[in-house]
């Protein structure tokens, strides 16, 4: 008997998401597998409720930015602060290194899902696209994320394409119900 060891057998990926050889690709697997989905779910579907607030009566591109931004900050700070304080009465103990850090992983995700449509306001701020574009790019991006994420899911729980397709379209309407509510407030 060799004292070398084989290769571990490698994980077959979840039917219908392709192999995951590619170095982009397990980073995806990777991040599916995570925590932080939920998370940056949670940041979208803010930042959406933000874009869509402000596109009626819309400030200029640097007030998106920083609206977004600041935004991002206070509520990744929220979620460090309260999941840290939730897990010490949970556990009766002070968080520790590796939770913290977990902890704060999740809080990014957040601010990253809030933060991201920002990145359409500094190209109107430097002139590579119109405003109307900018926020159109930003509704449809966060819908298209949240499906996404949806379709992800519903695939690596196995679903067919087609059941996975409805799950991509029911959790997308949710962000377009949140756009559609908006219109018919204003």
């Amino acid at each position: 008997m060799s004292s070398r060891r084989r290769p571990a057998a490698a994980a077959t990926p979840p039917a219908g998401l392709g192999s995951f050889g590619s170095p982009v690709l397990r980073v995806m697997k990777a991040h599916l597998g995570s925590r932080q989905v939920s998370r940056v779910i949670y940041g979208a579907i803010i930042g959406l409720a933000l874009i869509v607030a402000l596109e009626d009566h819309p400030p200029s591109s640097g007030v998106v930015v920083g609206t977004l931004l600041g935004t991002a900050v206070a509520v990744g700070l929220a979620e460090l602060y309260s999941d840290i304080v939730g897990t010490e009465t949970r556990a009766r103990r002070h968080v520790r290194g590796a939770e913290v850090r977990e902890i704060l992983h999740e809080g990014v995700a957040v601010a990253f899902g809030i933060a991201f449509p920002s990145v359409f306001f500094v190209l109107v701020a430097v002139g590579a696209i119109e405003e109307d574009t900018a926020f159109t790019i930003a509704k449809w991006s966060g819908l298209g994320l949240i499906g996404f994420y949806g379709f992800c899911a519903a695939r690596l729980a196995g679903e067919s394409l087609s059941a996975s397709a409805v799950r991509a379209l029911g959790v997308a309407l949710i962000g377009g119900f949140l756009i559609a509510l908006k219109a018919l407030l204003h």
